[in-house]
């Protein structure tokens, strides 16, 4: 079973280290001590074996569930079939030889599809938005940015040259706005001389919360009317899944001509790989003078972009709409199910877990694929034992990742997450809060569930 083979390998991954290697070279002890840390409390990043169809699936980013079915490596395979002569390597960066003619073409075409002046191809998502972030930015400029953004953005802040970062509360215009005005106050904003770099996302990657972008868009053309402000989005989760042919939630919204920076990726829906930024030529040409990632690394491979383009191709072909709308189906049938279940109320009013998302889901017209389920401190990880144990696979999630007090175990749903899938979800997840509740009542004397009991038991 799975469930076995993956719990006892995260064990063994979870067993200190450093003691036993006092007699070797500092350097790699000094590490092992400061994953020992991690270890400790089970916090510690592992690499865990790949599931196969039979386990429930509600944590890969196959969110269109092309690459399960096959879609995707299919069309790859006819796009790479046309060019039976082509040269595998780029064999240099941009600004050498790697600038080859099939890359600026597709280019060309990502770019024609999301309604963008120009696109930019880079080897993934999170190179392009840290890269980006990094590269267009100039001294004095400031950043202003989501608390729950991406830690690529945050990767891209740490080696800009903008003299100012700071962050406002998440998905709140209100925030933004009083963080707006404390730069304006600055010297050199107010004129123009300064830029301000506004990062947010379209879907929230741990929260599955929408941006208000067309409220948040307005206050800052009120603000900076002379169009020093502008914004970057990350559209890692809403390319393929949200948007007219699944262009994202720009396109949805009609603001392509109103977002300065978009970052789309490749390797989530799409079922392939790469990250892509949809600009300006003014801010494409940045990228290529200054990205280190464009000056300083080979450029995509021809097979790397082949795949992508076999991505477009199946949006273009309209084969995402079927898909998205499994997803919708899947995700509201969850949150009837769970909602409705007799251990529910109870559970939330006692803070055994809670679904933000779940609050008045009916009157939503989009519901995202990522439904976070919080719980207290560690519980995350009781819950992540008890769905592996029963044959569902959704990844537990804890600070740093997310803010401390907010643990939760991140659902992500598909297409191939049929209602029945959706139903065996939620009734497991009340069965888990429904023990949980014993516990705390004082019924039973144990004070693990049992799921935990016999994960630690295999530690033994």
């Amino acid at each position: 079973m799975y469930a076995d083979r993956m719990l006892t390998q995260w064990l063994q991954d979870h067993k200190p280290r450093a003691t036993s290697m006092k007699h070797q070279p500092a350097f790699y002890r000094n590490l092992e001590q400061a994953m020992d840390l991690a270890r400790a409390d089970h916090s510690l990043f592992v690499a865990k074996p790949r599931w196969d169809d039979s386990v429930l699936d509600f944590t890969s980013s196959d969110f269109l569930s092309f690459n399960r079915t096959g879609r995707i490596r299919e069309a790859f395979q006819g796009e790479l079939s046309q060019y039976e002569d082509f040269r595998l390597s780029a064999s240099g960066s941009r600004v050498q030889y790697g600038n080859y003619d099939y890359l600026i073409q597709m280019e060309k075409e990502i770019a024609a599809f999301h309604g963008a002046e120009t696109a930019y191809i880079a080897h993934s998502g999170y190179m392009a938005n840290a890269g980006t972030v990094a590269a267009v930015t100039l001294p004095g400029d400031a950043i202003v940015y989501d608390e729950a953004v991406h830690a690529s953005t945050h990767e891209g802040m740490k080696v800009s040259l903008a003299q100012h970062r700071l962050a406002f509360r998440h998905n709140d215009p209100d925030s933004l706005r009083e963080v707006l005005g404390e730069v304006k106050g600055y010297p050199g904003f107010a004129e123009g001389r300064f830029s301000i770099l506004i990062a947010v996302e379209s879907v929230y990657s741990m929260d599955g919360d929408i941006c208000p972008l067309e409220e948040m868009l307005q206050m800052v053309k009120d603000l900076f009317p002379l169009g020093n402000a502008q914004f970057i989005i990350d559209e890692a989760h809403s390319n393929g899944v949200m948007g007219p042919r699944g262009a994202g939630l720009v396109n949805m919204l009609g603001l392509e001509k109103e977002i300065a920076i978009r970052i789309h990726m490749c390797s989530k829906a799409l079922g392939s790989t790469g990250g892509v930024i949809l600009c300006n030529k003014t801010i494409r040409d940045r990228l290529i003078s200054n990205a280190r990632f464009a000056i300083y690394s080979g450029a995509p491979s021809f097979p790397m972009v082949a795949s992508m383009r076999a991505g477009y191709r199946l949006l273009e072909n309209n084969e995402a709409e079927e898909p998205m709308q499994r997803i919708q189906s899947s995700v509201r049938h969850f949150l009837k199910t769970i909602t409705a279940h007799p251990v529910w109320d109870e559970a939330v009013d006692q803070g055994i877990l809670n679904i933000p998302l779940a609050e008045d889901y009916e009157s939503i017209e989009h519901l995202t694929h990522i439904v976070p389920v919080l719980t207290r401190p560690k519980h995350e990880l009781y819950l992540f034992f008890h769905l592996m144990i029963n044959n569902i696979n959704a990844y537990n999630v804890s600070f740093p990742v997310v803010p401390k007090g907010k643990s939760r175990v991140r659902l992500v749903f598909h297409a191939h997450n049929d209602l029945d899938q959706a139903e065996t979800l939620a009734n497991a997840i009340c069965e888990w809060a429904q023990e949980m509740l014993v516990i705390e009542d004082g019924q039973t004397d144990n004070v693990l569930p049992s799921a935990a009991r016999r994960v630690y038991a295999m530690n033994t």
